[in-house]
C-alpha cells in the first residue's frame, strides 16, 4: 500500500457518515400551503389504527424504497401516497441537513409548496386527519424542551475483560432533548418538532 494509493480513497466520493451506506433511510417533506394568503406548515396526524405511534404528528414521508430515484423522489411519493395530492402540484423550494438520530437510521428532510391542499384526498390507512400551522406563528413562538436521562445499561455478556476498568467502567449518563410545540390543542413533539425546530431556525437567519 502506498501513500498514493491512500490519498485516492481518501478521495472518492464519500458518505455523509459513517455507517450512511448502510443505515435505514427515509424521506420526509415539511409541506407550506397557502391559507388565506399566508403561509402555513401543513402536519398529519398519524392514523388511530397504525401499530407504531398512532395519533402522533408527523409530516408526510416514509422509508425510502429502492425503486426512488432519489431521497427527493422519496419523499414526492409518500406525500403523494398520503395525502393524495397529485405529484405535479408539489413543488420542492429546498432541502435542510439530514437528521440522524442515531448511526442506524437517517432522514432527509425537503421543503416544498403545495398548490392546493384543500384537494387532499386523505390515505385513511396512514393519516387521520391534517391541520396547518402559520409559519409567522412558528417564527414567534418558541418550543419548550424536556431533557430524558440515558443511561448504557449493557447486555449481560458484555466483554468487561476486554476493557480498562472492567465492569467497574463509568459509563457516561446522556441528555436526550424532546422539544414540544402547542398549538390549538395539537401537540407537536418528538422527531418532527426537532426537523420543525431546525427549519424555523434556518429560515430565520
Amino acid at each position: 500500500m502506498t501513500i498514493e494509493t491512500i490519498k485516492k480513497g481518501l478521495n472518492r466520493p464519500k458518505p455523509l457518515f459513517i455507517g450512511e451506506d448502510t443505515a435505514m433511510k427515509s424521506a420526509i417533506l415539511i409541506p407550506l400551503v397557502l391559507v388565506n394568503n399566508e403561509w402555513h406548515v401543513l402536519f398529519e396526524v398519524r392514523s388511530l389504527s397504525m401499530r407504531r405511534q398512532p395519533g402522533d404528528i408527523s409530516f408526510p414521508g416514509g422509508r425510502i424504497d429502492s425503486a426512488d430515484a432519489s431521497p427527493k423522489d422519496a419523499a414526492i411519493r409518500e406525500t403523494h401516497e398520503e395525502l393524495g395530492v397529485d405529484a405535479s402540484s408539489i413543488q420542492i423550494v429546498g432541502e435542510l441537513s439530514p437528521f440522524i438520530p442515531a448511526s442506524t437510521f437517517v432522514v432527509y428532510p425537503f421543503v416544498a409548496t403545495i398548490d392546493d391542499h384543500r384537494a387532499c384526498r386523505l390515505n385513511k390507512l396512514e393519516v387521520e386527519e391534517v391541520f396547518t400551522v402559520p409559519v409567522d406563528w412558528l417564527l414567534n413562538h418558541k418550543p419548550y424542551k424536556h431533557l430524558i436521562p440515558l443511561q448504557p445499561q449493557p447486555p449481560t455478556d458484555f466483554p468487561y475483560e476486554k476493557i480498562a476498568n472492567g465492569n467497574q467502567y463509568q459509563w457516561g449518563l446522556k441528555n436526550m432533548e424532546e422539544w414540544f410545540y402547542e398549538y390549538n390543542g395539537y401537540t407537536i413533539w418528538g422527531l418532527t418538532a426537532r426537523i420543525l425546530k431546525h427549519f424555523i431556525e434556518t429560515i430565520k437567519k
